[in-house]
């Protein structure tokens, strides 16, 4: 059976894991009170105990950052996640920054690993059409490395000059291949590349 959670418990639970995937580690009790504009601590440490009761959080005696989230159970009680937009990404284009920063979208859990940094940016171009991604769809994004991604993952590249590009990722001899997915277009070579994340799915509004 999933378990269940209230209105505080989820803006507590969507602010400690958007604050571990931006800093690497949990947020302080005071650090979540403020988040969730109440004054007494006590009230946070109440939630916190819920939670640590439904299993969906654990907490690490004597430590000042000591929350952890338990992501199999959450991902039950949650049905859903919210995951920041970030920006516009365009071939050739700098990340635009989005319209509303404060926006965010609400996705299912299983479309991230919940391991790594997630983020969602909105597509302007065509240089991906071919593998299905089209203008105006966003794309969901998890933090890589260069080190990390693997031939053909499609990422999000910022090149030397600093514009960033959607493409698929190919490592060469001696260069990285940023392939599109438009028959129309070349692909582009660069030695230096800075991989930003890895697309791991794609939202479409009609």
């Amino acid at each position: 059976m999933a378990v269940t959670l209230y209105k505080r418990q989820r803006q507590i639970v969507d602010f400690i894991r958007q604050f571990i995937q931006k800093n690497g580690f949990s947020p302080t009790l005071q650090e979540i009170a403020t988040a969730i504009g109440v004054s007494s601590l006590a009230t946070v440490h109440e939630h916190l105990q819920a939670l640590i009761k439904k299993k969906i959080v654990k907490r690490y005696e004597g430590a000042i950052r000591g929350l952890e989230l338990l992501e199999d159970k959450l991902k039950d009680a949650m049905g859903s996640v919210e995951i920041p937009v970030l920006g516009f990404i365009a071939a050739g284009q700098p990340i635009q920054p989005y319209t509303d920063p404060e926006a965010t979208m609400k996705i299912a859990p299983w479309l991230i690993s919940g391991k790594k940094r997630a983020f969602i940016l909105q597509v302007k171009g065509s240089s991906m059409i071919e593998e299905g991604i089209f203008d105006r769809d966003y794309v969901i994004i998890e933090e890589e490395s260069v080190t990390s991604v693997k031939d053909g993952d499609i990422v999000v590249a910022l090149l030397e000059n600093g514009l960033a590009t959607l493409k698929r990722f190919f490592k060469e001899k001696t260069r990285i291949r940023l392939e599109p997915a438009n028959s129309t277009m070349s692909p582009i070579f660069a030695t230096n590349v800075r991989i930003q994340g890895k697309c791991v799915g794609v939202i479409r509004k009609y």
